[in-house]
């Protein structure tokens, strides 16, 4: 049994959906290994300035920073060529030569890029050193560091099973469906412990629990929905509003009018931390944005969902994510410039009829992977190992989100 420290390299970042995927895949890589008896010896580099910054030295993960370029999007091609973006992108060839410092010292056995800028440089690094290059990509279509480096991967592990039909023929044959890995803590949620640490004594357990957050900060968009609604969503539903710590005041100030049995109702909070897993467990009904790693715990746990998708993602990423479950009659798709009376003709429906909530989380379980986390792993050991792909690319059977 080989007793060797297994050395990762990860790369990715820049945000939450880059970031948290490859730290579940850290983690369950350590699991893993710790069950063979090795250690994982893990370097991870992004930018100064990114959330892996912060969230790698917090996990106890070697990290080190190199300056790489973002290249701002125009559907103008000349825009494409702007001061901003040309000397930028004159900062990878900086970049890939820290990368591959850090890199050949480290000597690792797989370098795992997840996506975001950051992944160029080292992903551009771990082909010249010859080293085995997995991918992640969490979103439908590969973003546009994943297309960079495709050529130079060892394979490709996408989230959903469309997006093999959006690939060349020959990056398909290095691609597998893992999923998009998961943390573990979110599938172990308990509804009545969400009640108990919400200390939310006014809820009422026979109506249904609605979830509505816009992420970390909070979105404008769906507070104000929320604001225009809330008498008469509190009227048919428990909500936990997640707003953005920015917004509690101005939020507070509009429910301060409500009668007290609706305001018992509604639990307002800033950030909603270590109780995610148990909110996510007491909500039936979830209004959210539609990025990458939404959809993956929402499809895993099978909620029902009302999506406002953020215009300005990039490439229109979440539209396309959104519009995807609500073909396959997984979840409501809002886009634009939404109205209360949409949230209402979205929400009523499913607040009123628990049969129609099960048959969503239904066909939303069915393109959940919980799993994600493992399949990911495997292909980065067979990687190592020089193994061919572990899982199948388009194995018949599993669904395919509509395109």
């Amino acid at each position: 049994m080989n007793s060797a420290p297994f050395r990762l390299v990860v790369t990715g970042g820049g945000t939450g959906g880059h970031t948290y995927p490859a730290l579940t895949a850290v983690r369950t890589l350590q699991a893993r290994l710790s069950t063979e008896g090795r250690a994982l010896e893990t370097l991870w580099i992004g930018t100064a300035d990114g959330l892996e910054a912060r969230v790698a030295p917090a996990e106890g993960i070697p990290f080190t920073s190199v300056v790489t370029g973002k290249i701002r999007r125009s559907k103008n091609p000349l825009k494409l060529a702007s001061p901003a973006n040309v000397r930028d992108m004159a900062r990878v060839p900086l970049g890939v030569l820290q990368a591959r410092k850090a890199i050949e010292a480290f000597r690792p056995d797989v370098v795992l890029a997840t996506g975001g800028y950051v992944a160029v440089p080292a992903g551009l690094a771990a082909r010249m050193g010859r080293h085995p290059l997995v991918l992640h990509e969490q979103t439908v279509r590969l973003g546009l560091a994943n297309r960079k480096l495709a050529a130079s991967a060892t394979r490709i592990c996408v989230s959903s099973e469309s997006t093999l039909e959006l690939l060349s023929e020959s990056a398909r044959q290095l691609t597998v469906v893992t999923g998009n890995p998961v943390r573990p803590e979110v599938l172990s949620g308990d509804a009545d412990r969400a009640v108990q640490a919400l200390q939310v004594g006014g809820f009422d357990r026979q109506l249904p629990s609605v979830y509505v957050t816009g992420g970390a900060q909070g979105s404008q968009q769906i507070n104000e929905l929320i604001g225009e609604v809330l008498p008469w969503l509190l009227q048919q539903a428990n909500v936990v509003h997640q707003c953005g710590p920015t917004h509690v005041d101005s939020l507070q100030a509009r429910a301060a009018g409500l009668p007290a049995e609706l305001a018992g109702r509604y639990h307002l909070a800033g950030f909603v931390g270590p109780e995610l897993p148990d909110v996510l467990a007491l909500a039936d009904v979830v209004i959210s944005r539609s990025g990458a790693g939404t959809l993956a715990e929402l499809t895993a746990l099978g909620k029902p969902a009302v999506f406002v998708p953020l215009a300005s993602a990039a490439g229109n990423e979440q539209a396309h994510n959104a519009r995807h479950l609500q073909e396959a009659g997984a979840a409501v798709a809002l886009e634009g410039a939404v109205t209360a009376d949409q949230v209402r003709n979205a929400l009523g429906p499913l607040l009123a009829d628990a049969q129609l909530r099960w048959a969503m989380a239904e066909r939303a379980r069915a393109y959940g992977r919980p799993d994600a986390a493992d399949r990911l792993v495997d292909e980065i050991l067979s990687a190592a190992s020089g193994q061919p792909l572990t899982g199948l690319a388009g194995r018949r059977g599993e669904p395919s989100l509509p395109q």
